[in-house]
Parts: C-alpha cells; structure tokens; sequence
C-alpha cells in the first residue's frame, strides 16, 4: 500500500514548476552568440562603430567596446562580446 505522505508532500510542486517555466522564458529571450557569423559580426561592429559604442584604435589594430572599455583584436571577438555584455546588462536592468 503506497505512503500516504508522499501525496502530502508536493505543496511546494506548483512553485518549482512556476521557477522552471519563468528560467524557459527567459532563456529563450536570451540572444544566442552561436548564431551570430562572420557578415553579421560584421554588420553588428559597423553599426557600433557608428554609434560609438566601439572605437577603432588604428596603430594598435584593436577594437575598444567603449562601455566595459575592454580592447579585442577581431570584429568577431567584440561583436560576441557585445551581445553578450548587452544581454546582462538588458537582465541587469529587468531585475531591478
């Protein structure tokens, strides 16, 4: 015969599935890196440049992403970079 506790003991069901669902949804609003190739990359580091976000520094032949001030040597490196930083900034914002 099955142990009448163990029916007892699922108040707390409904709030791990609440926890579960509310991590699905905001990972599928996360922007994923994977999927960002090379002429995207490229597209994404112009539009930044154009909008100062990044800096070119042309002697040193880098990149500078201008709000963490970190320096990369490739458009690929800062654009994967970028939607990232903005991802958590974005979640940083939401959870205040």
């Amino acid at each position: 015969m099955s142990d009448p506790d163990r029916y007892e003991v699922t108040t707390d069901d409904h709030e791990r599935f609440e926890v579960e669902m509310l991590a699905q949804d905001r990972d599928a609003r996360s922007p994923s890196t994977a999927d960002l190739d090379d002429e995207t990359a490229r597209q994404l580091v112009r539009e930044l440049l154009d909008t100062g976000t990044v800096t070119p520094v042309v002697d040193q032949r880098i990149l500078v992403h201008e709000p963490s001030g970190t320096a990369f040597e490739s458009m690929q490196q800062i654009a994967v970079f970028h939607e990232g930083w903005t991802a958590a900034h974005d979640a940083g914002e939401a959870d205040e």
